[in-house]
């Protein structure tokens, strides 16, 4: 297989600490609070990890046996899972089981929105620094598309995400059939994000690498679980069979309707029929092939309704079984706490990695392609960072800044 993976540039970026009690000193350093989910900081250093074997790891091509297990299951599924992650978090900002309202509801809207602000701009300096396509501009969009629905209950928000699972993707592939090259021009000539970091609101919206209408359904599904008492042994096992159900269903029907070649080949060359996107950070380019049986497939990235009900579905299984492995296994959850710092730093991460490969030299996709050596060193020092960094500060360092940020929404009234 050549290199032609689809780039992955994702990142969980909003707060998803719950207010720490009025009584604790502000500056006291680090630790996991008790009301805290430990269980989603594994699964954001999972998702985290699981982004840097896509970046820096050996192609799909260059992988046997359980490296190419390891190597399959982070394409598009990481990204997916960061995504589920960040629509859990907006709800802890918004009130998660019990939705703030009055002057608290319009504070928290306001934190999201300036949060949104804050990742469309570092989202559009990192493209304009790195190139390509960074997730982090995309999160902004999502985020102020999903204001509206931070009220909603668990049901209603499943409701929503299932309805825009079946419809957005066939919705993505009319529209850009029926868009026009020339209409796309026109847009994008009048387009300042365009101009400076080739990711402009069209593509952000409709036509980029994770286009918003057909990544709402995936963090909306977030919000509704984040709605759902994580720590209840029968939520846990409905979530459980749930996760099951929409994988086995979402891949099954997508094996049954595309076809086994179909699928390998969607696999491999990772190219999808609603979007596309240039070359960027990662393993190569992204191109769309424009045929309607493509949204029979489910291959990574390929944003059709398959491949969403199914990495959804993943996205739920790892998301419980960190939960109840972290609840459940006190000795394990205290080997974890390195994972665990890094799950609580996600953005400090994705971005590091960045600055990393820039200090280093590396060129993304060049020196990497054949060995685990780099990524596995990679994964070493974002937890040796995060460990220590945790053992002094309560907030990774971007964190910090991006929760300075939303200071302003106290004022809100």
């Amino acid at each position: 297989m050549t290199s032609t993976q689809p780039p992955y540039r994702t990142a969980v970026p909003v707060e998803h600490s719950p207010p720490r009690p009025p009584t604790a000193p502000e500056t006291a350093p680090t630790g996991v609070s008790p009301g805290r989910l430990v269980g989603l900081d594994v699964a954001r250093a999972l998702a985290v990890f699981g982004m840097y074997i896509v970046h820096i790891g050996p192609a799909l091509s260059a992988t046997d046996g359980v490296g190419s297990w390891v190597r399959y299951l982070a394409d598009g599924h990481s990204s997916v899972l960061f995504a589920t992650l960040a629509g859990f978090s907006l709800m802890l900002i918004a009130g998660r089981r019990e939705p703030r309202t009055g002057l608290a509801g319009r504070q928290a809207k306001a934190r999201i929105a300036i949060r949104a602000v804050v990742l469309l701009v570092l989202g559009t300096v990192l493209a304009m620094e790195y190139g390509g396509v960074i997730i982090l501009a995309f999160y902004g969009v999502y985020f102020l598309l999903a204001l509206p629905l931070v009220r909603l209950s668990a049901g209603t928000l499943a409701v929503i995400a299932g309805g825009l699972a079946l419809v957005a993707p066939q919705l993505a592939f009319v529209l850009q059939s029926v868009l026009s090259e020339s209409v796309q021009q026109t847009v994008n000539a009048y387009d300042p994000l365009k101009a400076l970091s080739d990711v402009g609101v069209l593509d952000l919206l409709l036509t980029g690498f994770y286009p918003a209408i057909t990544w709402m359904p995936i963090v909306v599904a977030g919000m509704a679980l984040a709605r759902l008492d994580l720590t209840a042994t029968a939520v846990q096992w409905r979530l459980a069979v749930l996760g099951a159900a929409l994988t086995v269903a979402a891949y099954g029907m997508s094996l049954l309707l595309a076809g086994k070649d179909a699928l390998r080949s969607m696999a491999e060359d990772g190219k999808s029929s609603v979007g596309s996107a240039p070359e960027s950070f990662g393993s190569g380019s992204f191109e769309g092939h424009g045929a309607a049986s493509d949204l029979l497939s489910a291959g990574p990235h390929s944003g059709t309704t398959f491949d969403i009900i199914g990495s959804v579905g993943v996205a739920i299984l790892v998301i419980v079984c960190a939960t109840v492995l972290m609840d459940r296994l006190p000795l394990l959850r205290r080997l974890a706490k390195p994972v665990i710092a890094v799950g609580t730093m996600s953005l400090t991460a994705y971005v590091g990695h960045f600055v990393a490969q820039s200090v280093m030299g590396v060129a993304a996709g060049e020196s990497s392609q054949e060995s685990w050596v780099p990524v596995l060193m990679f994964i070493l020092g974002a937890t040796v960072f995060a460990a220590v960094w945790s053992r002094f500060f309560r907030r990774g360092p971007l964190e910090s800044l991006l929760n300075a940020a939303t200071g302003p929404a106290k004022y809100v009234r």
